[in-house]
């Protein structure tokens, strides 16, 4: 849901009826039912506002679900899915939570992942270069239980062998390789228009889902035949090409109107 909002409110001060929602996701085969049970969930966690128009309800972004979206644009487009930028830094978090904060310890280990943190040992996780953790971990009201520290590993440090113990790279390459594999004939086939739109919001989803599991480790300390370059190659010229007839689709089936103050 947030990958269409994404291409189709973000930015633009606009909200989107709720008809068209359900059409487009009906082309990528979910459900109405599915689909307005999303929405409704959104609303009730805060990343969706109604703005009713006559007896149409349109959907439109809050401040949280804008800085979501800033945040997967930024890691699709500009960040990308290979990190030949290393500095040789990285960066430490350390917790320790009372054993009957489950919940918290989730969210918090799930929050980390997402920032490319992966455990060291148990109350200790490490992410590669600089990563400002402290507004997250301000969010999760645990700034009293959580110590970050920069550092660069000792010369003695094995960090290829320090990589594979921490993350599990055999199934990131796998996501990377099933996704070329799964996109690749799009490449040189194209879709109807409508197809297209629904098409191109898979592919998008498909590809954040990826990336969003990946730490971005230094490309030195991985394996040769890495997949993430080629995968994000057929990721960019597939939606290259699907993005013309999407948006022929999109400017034919979307309802929007300019967002209310």
């Amino acid at each position: 849901m947030l990958t269409f909002l994404g291409d189709q409110v973000l930015g633009r001060s606009v909200c989107v009826y709720s008809g068209s929602v359900i059409d487009v996701f009906a082309r990528a085969g979910v459900g109405e039912q599915a689909t307005r049970s999303t929405l409704t969930r959104m609303v009730n966690r805060g990343l969706l506002r109604r703005q009713r128009e006559g007896r149409r309800m349109y959907f439109g972004l809050t401040a949280h679900s804008e800085a979501v979206l800033r945040d997967g644009e930024l890691r699709v487009w500009h960040t990308g899915a290979v990190n030949r930028r290393w500095d040789g830094s990285w960066t430490l978090l350390g917790f320790s939570l009372p054993e009957s904060w489950q919940r918290q310890r989730h969210d918090l280990r799930s929050k980390l992942a997402w920032h490319g943190f992966g455990p060291l040992f148990s109350g200790l996780w490490i992410a590669p270069g600089e990563v400002d953790v402290a507004e997250l971990v301000e969010e999760l009201g645990l700034s009293a239980h959580v110590k970050v520290f920069r550092a660069q590993a000792d010369a003695g440090t094995d960090i290829t062998a320090m990589i594979e113990e921490t993350w599990e790279l055999g199934e990131l390459a796998s996501r990377y390789a099933a996704f070329q594999e799964r996109w690749q004939r799009w490449e040189g086939e194209l879709p109807s228009a409508e197809d297209a739109l629904a098409r191109r919001l898979l592919l998008q989803t498909d590809w954040l889902n990826i990336i969003r599991r990946d730490p971005r480790l230094p490309v030195l300390h991985l394996p040769a035949d890495w997949p993430a370059d080629g995968a994000e190659k057929t990721f960019r010229r597939v939606h290259e090409r699907l993005t013309p007839l999407a948006e022929e689709a999109a400017a034919r089936l979307i309802d929007l109107v300019p967002a209310q103050s």
